[in-house]
């Protein structure tokens, strides 16, 4: 019985070995789709674009990139969860959409990380937690101190509920044990519109949308979010630096995605290209000025990354009771 178990199930193997090399040799066989889950212009989008063009030359097919806002991001990571698992749909996702989610919003159907094959992470964003010129606090220890002193009357905005930034907010409230009342908007742009008239006394921003109002002394900045200092803002302290906020280590990170199912030929070819276009130098480059820390794991490393992330957004969004309909 065993010989005969072994005389079958080596040539099944080694046919599907022959079988999955076949798929990565033809693939791809048409242009393909970057499915960004936001509108043009934002980090996610830029970071799409940047591995683009590059991407595409190594695969030998045009890589396209097509926007699909809204929802935070769900739309698209609907749509590229819908995709043919073929690997000429691809989605560029990111905390909101993959993880946070499904944990935040019931009309949300899909779970990012069972429907949604990670491929490969590209990089991290720093957040930084900002404040209007007409708060009094110049630091850190100095903006707790009048938390506690002064419950309720502050309060921060982030680009809507169920972000990155939103989480942070409230980490930061769960961590110093202070009462700040959150306010959404639709976007990065009428937040930072309020912050620099003063409207709104404090904001978390992704650093690279603030770096510019925080250099022309427009806002001002009290920490980074992430765990290190950022490279763009060396004179900077991270949250965690205050006493108060040890442990805080929140950041943006952005990752490519094949819908469940694809091919794992698929998955490798595609994460072998990317990985060397991300090698290129005209693309880090960019990345760097934009904000982005280069973190590169491939399939597997990437999967216990988002498990990681996944349980750590679980926790804030259980303390803090956030749900929609």
């Amino acid at each position: 019985m065993h010989r005969y178990l072994t005389r079958t199930l080596v040539p099944l193997f080694a046919a599907c070995s022959l079988a999955g090399t076949a798929i990565a040799d033809t693939y791809p066989s048409k242009p393909i789709t970057i499915i960004v889950g936001y509108t043009p212009g934002g980090s996610v989008d830029l970071v799409a674009r940047t591995i683009s063009e590059e991407l595409g030359k190594r695969l030998g097919q045009p890589v396209v990139v097509e926007n699909a806002g809204g929802a935070a991001g769900t739309i698209g990571a609907a749509k590229a969860v819908r995709a043919a698992p073929d690997g000429h749909t691809l989605l560029l996702g990111s905390g909101s959409e993959i993880s946070i989610a499904k944990l935040t919003s019931a009309s949300v159907k899909y779970d990012g990380q069972k429907d949604l094959q990670p491929i490969t992470l590209i990089g991290t964003q720093a957040m930084v937690l900002v404040g209007a010129n007409n708060v009094a606090a110049k630091n850190t220890d100095e903006l707790i101190a009048y938390a506690h002193a002064n419950p309720d009357k502050l309060s921060f905005a982030s680009s809507g509920v169920g972000t990155p930034l939103h989480l942070t907010g409230e980490l930061i409230k769960q961590q110093a044990k202070i009462r700040m009342e959150h306010v959404p908007y639709k976007g990065a742009g009428p937040m930072l519109t309020d912050l620099l008239g003063g409207q709104i006394p404090l904001a978390v921003m992704v650093l690279s949308s603030a770096l510019p109002h925080i250099k022309s002394g427009k806002i001002k900045v009290f920490g980074v979010t992430e765990a290190r200092r950022a490279a763009t803002l060396p004179d900077t302290p991270t949250l965690s630096e205050s006493k108060a906020l040890e442990g805080v280590d929140m950041g943006v990170w952005f990752g490519l995605f094949a819908p469940a199912k694809t091919p794992e030929a698929i998955s490798a070819r595609l994460n072998k290209e990317l990985v060397e276009v991300l090698k290129i130098p005209a693309v880090s480059s960019k990345l760097s000025e934009s904000g982005v820390a280069l973190s590169v794991l491939g399939p597997k490393d990437f999967a216990g990354f988002i498990a990681r992330e996944t349980a750590k957004y679980q926790k804030i969004v259980q303390t803090a009771g956030i749900r929609t309909e």
